[in-house]
């Protein structure tokens, strides 16, 4: 019965796989082709153009449908995919080292802050070589495509604090009917000049490559753009399955891409000058505005797609302490997916709004597109032959025999976008190289300081059998909850409650969260009660990196399994704030150490990030020196 439900709701999950898993490989026929003859300025002739088709069917065919779609799809954490799962997982496996785990996730936080500078720029591309389609139209609009785009991109993240489930809705068939129109265009141009299907044959690529070496590695830098938003397959894997995602690839998106790719090529065979816009080209005078605003609705809810893609990356990454904690709005009381983060909201945006007044045009922003997406691609394929390694047991021969041919492609492609550094490559870098930064100082400076905390600390047996020895303590009414990341010794809020106010409450709770390496708790794993001493009790609460906090809640559950009456008015949380103190010595860099301090200085309340309430919060200042 369960099995005949799920085959029912397939199609329904399938159309909305199609609206946020596709959106940004979907609108990339409006600027890829084009941009493979400009990057070199090839000459329009059959070899040239059956021979870069020929290159973009294989490619699509060997990295997205055999690499993405057959095999990395089946690196699934509970059901969830992403570069933050995909390192959990390779972190789990023992065949490797635990010194040599430090390389992993400096691996995993490369492909995160390259996903952050795709979020960057999928919308400024999209949105841009969408409505660029109105100067085909007529050439009054060349003044205004620069403000529309940015009119555009505005209204789109100004509605992000509402939520976007309403929008959701619309985006699969909006979706599928964007890929059946760009099957049709193409179809109907093929049927003109179906010799244009020869591209299926590999020689064609192998003539172009052989004849034309370095024209061809000049083109594999634009060859790539025909797959960004490939890693969207295996990151958004967790909404809707596998199985949905391989058969919208296989049924609508890949016969529908590769149509259009061939339509585009059969135009240019036979009129080369179509060149200027192959896509918008391709589509008869009369439908020209109803497809302009189409692919501007594709592009709309390509960016939408990768916006939220970063939200979910960022918040993965603060559960998983890899990132400061920052605001955290839930959109929706139904779905637990949907949230909005402010801060990274309007970051995403100003400079999204710097890089379309910088670059002008959709085609000198291709030049920046692809280093951030054949980077990414290459730390997927180290990741993924090393998980298949480690935690899938493969044999040493069977790595190498997945590994090395996409190391090369690969390796050919960021060779190939690295000549385009200088145009344009340098930006996704810079944007690579500022939150790698900040990932990689927030995690060492947490480490410096929970050594120095440990190192200056009173253990907690010693502690409990001091007071419950002493007749000076005095204990008052209440519970005093205290939040802890080192749950064996004495939080510093505690001692400072009982150094100042000279008092302990009758009942002391520590709590220490867990973020385990898993997208989800059950609720029956999500609290572990200890009883230390009459007086004292010791909680850890475990949360997978895609649950969101709520200690209230997981208090209410605790104190069932103590049978207590959780009264919240008689309910403190004494939480440390400690601040930083920079000191020359051992540590890491000064320039690091300051930077660490501005980010604990400016990360979100605990408060606010584990759904306390705020009345019931006491804050005890300590001073820390890194």
């Amino acid at each position: 019965m369960q099995s005949t439900a799920k085959k029912a709701a397939m199609p329904a999950i399938t159309l909305a796989a199609l609206g946020v898993v596709f959106g940004d490989i979907g609108t990339s026929p409006l600027y890829a082709l084009r941009q493979c003859f400009l990057t070199a300025h090839i000459a329009i002739t059959e070899a040239t153009v059956l021979g870069i088709l020929s290159l973009i069917f294989w490619c699509m065919m060997l990295t997205i449908s055999f690499k993405y779609v057959t095999v990395i799809m089946r690196a699934d954490n509970n059901g969830e995919g992403g570069i933050m799962s995909l390192l959990a997982l390779n972190l789990r496996t023992t065949r490797i080292a635990e010194n040599k785990k430090i390389y992993l996730i400096a691996l995993g936080f490369v492909g995160a802050s390259l996903f952050f500078g795709d979020g960057i720029i999928t919308p400024a591309i999209s949105v841009l070589s969408a409505i660029e389609g109105l100067s085909i139209a007529t050439p009054m609009f060349n003044d205004w495509l620069m403000p529309l785009a940015i009119g555009i991109l505005a209204g789109l993240f100004w509605v992000q604090r509402h939520g976007t489930g309403t929008m959701g809705k619309l985006f699969g068939p909006l979706t599928l009917v964007w890929f059946l129109s760009i099957g049709l265009l193409g179809l109907w141009s093929v049927m003109q000049t179906p010799f244009v299907l020869a591209m299926i044959s590999p020689h064609w690529a192998l003539n172009f490559v052989f004849h034309q070496p370095f024209v061809a590695f000049l083109t594999m830098g634009a060859v790539i753009l025909t797959m960004t938003g490939g890693e969207a397959l295996y990151a958004d894997m967790g909404h809707f399955g596998r199985m949905p995602i391989r058969l919208a690839w296989f049924i609508i998106v890949l016969p529908a891409l590769l149509l259009n790719y061939a339509g585009q090529g059969a135009l240019l065979l036979r009129n080369p000058s179509a060149i200027e816009n192959p896509f918008y080209l391709l589509v008869p005078e009369w439908a020209l505005y109803p497809m302009i605003g189409l692919a501007t609705a594709a592009a709309v809810i390509a960016s939408q797609a990768v916006i939220t893609g970063v939200f979910s990356m960022v918040n993965q990454a603060i559960q998983l302490r890899y990132l400061p904690r920052l605001a955290v709005n839930h959109t929706s009381d139904v779905e637990q997916g949907q949230i909005y983060l402010p801060f990274i909201n309007w970051v995403l945006f100003f400079s999204v709004l710097i890089l379309i007044v910088l670059f002008k045009t959709s085609a000198n922003l291709a030049s920046a597109y692809g280093v951030a997406v054949t980077m990414t691609m290459l730390c997927g394929t180290i990741l993924i032959s090393v998980l298949a390694y480690g935690f899938w047991r493969w044999p040493v021969w069977k790595v190498a025999l997945f590994a090395i041919p996409f190391l090369l492609i690969d390796l050919v492609f960021v060779a190939s976008t690295s000549l385009k550094i200088a145009a344009g490559g340098w930006v996704p870098i810079l944007i690579g190289a500022v939150v790698f930064t900040i990932m990689m100082t927030w995690k060492d400076g947490r480490a410096i300081v929970f050594k120095r905390l440990e190192k200056d600390a009173l253990p907690m047996d010693l502690f409990i059998k001091s007071v419950s020895l002493s007749d000076e303590t005095i204990f008052v009414p209440g519970d005093a909850i205290f939040l802890t990341g080192t749950p064996n010794i004495v939080p510093h809020a505690m001692l400072h409650n009982i150094k100042h106010n000279k008092v302990l409450h009758e009942r002391n709770i520590m709590i220490t969260v867990i973020t385990r390496d898993v997208p989800y708790v059950p609720l029956i794993e999500r609290v572990r009660v200890e009883q230390m001493a009459p007086r004292f009790y010791r909680i850890f609460v475990y949360y997978g990196f895609k649950d969101q906090p709520n200690i209230p809640k997981a208090l209410e559950q605790a104190y069932e399994q103590l049978n207590f009456e959780l009264d919240m008015m008689q309910t403190s949380f004494f939480i440390s704030r400690d601040r930083l103190i920079h000191t020359v010595g051992d540590g890491m860099a000064p320039w690091r150490e300051k930077l660490f301090i501005s980010m604990q200085r400016n990360t979100s309340p605990v408060s606010d990030f584990y759904q306390i309430p705020p009345n019931r919060v006491v804050e005890m200042g300590s001073q820390i020196q890194i």
